[in-house]
């Protein structure tokens, strides 16, 4: 018997699994600095001053500043400055708010981002079968309401729902995310669902935690992946892959044996 058989729900992780990031954040933050009239912020001053103010936001204000009720936009305009004086640039107001408001705007939209060859292909092909589809994600209203529809991957054709940490204020790897995927897909039994992600503290970990089955994707052959392995987790190199995994009579260990297609050839920085 398959496992696809036995299962009633499969959540989904975002970036780095159905979605990767264009270029490179430098290419952005230029973008928006030039756009003011200002000169174009070193690339790796920006990128280490932006994970840098990212990681004190998401401690200080979690889940894009939820509990506190702070505004989303607010949340990300105290980011972006941080990360711009932690690189080494401070502007003046006016022209902070221009460099902003461009940068903002960009990743809210599907401008940033492309979505894997495999990915809107096999969540319909799981819904075809009988699978409630979820998204389950460190992020906030705008992946939801913006910017996966705008990449085609709509609720209601390729996910049924999602739970995004900036609206219900718990993130991965809090095993709550995905307790609340299990509620929210009508009471499923974690033994009928299964979680695939590219993360194993953020994804893997934690919806086995909560009793579901769990898969990672290693697209890009990171170093973490063999000690992935080495620790008994199932991986495999994309979502065409996890089709046929999902569809073995009996589930054989997800190794490196696997086929790669082409769609693990693009590159991203996971945040979720």
């Amino acid at each position: 018997m398959s496992l696809l058989s036995k299962l009633r729900l499969v959540t989904v992780d975002v970036t780095g699994t159905l979605i990767a990031y264009k270029g490179q954040l430098g290419d952005y933050y230029c973008m928006a600095a030039k756009s003011a009239g200002m000169p174009c912020p070193d690339y790796k001053r920006m990128h280490e001053g932006f994970k840098a103010a990212y990681t004190e936001m998401t401690v200080k204000h979690p889940c894009f500043g939820h509990a506190s009720n702070m505004p989303n936009i607010d949340w990300w305009k105290m980011c972006v400055k941080d990360s711009f004086i932690r690189a080494g640039y401070e502007y003046d107001d006016a022209t902070f708010e221009k460099i902003f408001r461009r940068i903002y705007s960009t990743f809210g939209s599907s401008a940033p981002y492309s979505v894997f060859p495999d990915a809107q292909q096999f969540l319909r092909w799981l819904r075809n079968n009988g699978c409630t589809v979820g998204i389950v994600s460190n992020a906030e209203y705008r992946y939801k309401d913006v910017v996966l529809p705008a990449l085609g991957l709509n609720e209601g054709s390729e996910w049924d729902f999602g739970v995004f940490s900036g609206i219900v204020g718990v993130e991965k790897p809090d095993r709550r995310m995905y307790e609340a995927a299990l509620e929210m897909a009508g009471g499923v039994a974690a033994a009928e669902a299964l979680h695939i992600g590219d993360s194993m503290r953020k994804d893997y970990a934690p919806a086995r935690r909560a009793g579901m089955h769990a898969l990672l994707l290693d697209r890009f052959r990171t170093a973490e992946a063999e000690g992935w392995r080495r620790s008994g987790a199932a991986v495999l190199p994309d979502l065409a892959a996890a089709r046929e995994w999902l569809t073995a009579a009996a589930a054989p260990p997800a190794t490196a044996a696997w086929r790669r297609s082409p769609s693990s050839q693009l590159t991203a920085e996971s945040s979720e």
